[in-house]
């Protein structure tokens, strides 16, 4: 099983998977940015573009990496991965599903303001690529993500309460047991 966590930049998906993986047994976390950075040291050079989910080839490895890292480890992937191209997602998405690979899909979501004070707090210069990707979000939000995904609004809660909902939606109907503190 993979365990998605989508959103914007700076929504909290890598924190919030550390703790995701904490509460899954037998779990482990995959970023698939770094299928990105494998392809992005290539010499010379893939051709140019502002983000590497442009290159076919980083959708297909995302798919054939989290096949072949579950085919050898068993249990579950939490991948924290912002995709906001709904046709790069159902070629995501798609090609698990040929693998029947099946994948819980959540959204960290937070209101605009939430999300450009975090990521203007989160370091003494704010990351314009981050905040490049607020707009973009908002429209993926708007027409096709949130309806794809299940929401999880983190304007009010801390990567903490935020890990703690997906995984008691994720245990709900996927054989994976309770905890104690469930």
């Amino acid at each position: 099983m993979i365990v998605w966590l989508n959103g914007t930049h700076g929504v909290g998906k890598t924190t919030t998977s550390a703790l995701v993986q904490q509460l899954i047994p037998d779990s482990r976390v995959f970023d698939a940015e770094k299928v990105g950075e494998t392809l992005m040291d290539i010499t010379p050079g893939l051709p140019a573009t502002d983000n590497f989910q442009h290159w076919p080839p980083w959708r297909q490895l995302v798919v054939e990496t989290a096949r072949r890292v579950l085919d050898y480890t068993g249990g579950t992937l939490v991948m924290p991965m912002t995709v906001l191209v709904e046709q790069y997602w159902r070629e995501i998405s798609t090609g698990l599903a040929h693998h029947a690979i099946p994948v819980r899909h959540f959204v960290l979501h937070a209101d605009e303001d939430t999300l450009r004070g975090r990521i203007e707090g989160e370091h003494p210069v704010p990351s314009p690529f981050r905040l490049q990707y607020l707009k973009p979000y908002a429209e993926a939000a708007r027409t096709w993500l949130h309806a794809e995904a299940e929401v999880v609004d983190t304007t009010h809660l801390t990567p903490a309460q935020a890990a703690m909902r997906i995984v008691r939606a994720t245990r709900e109907g996927s054989g994976i047991p309770p905890q104690e503190s469930d």
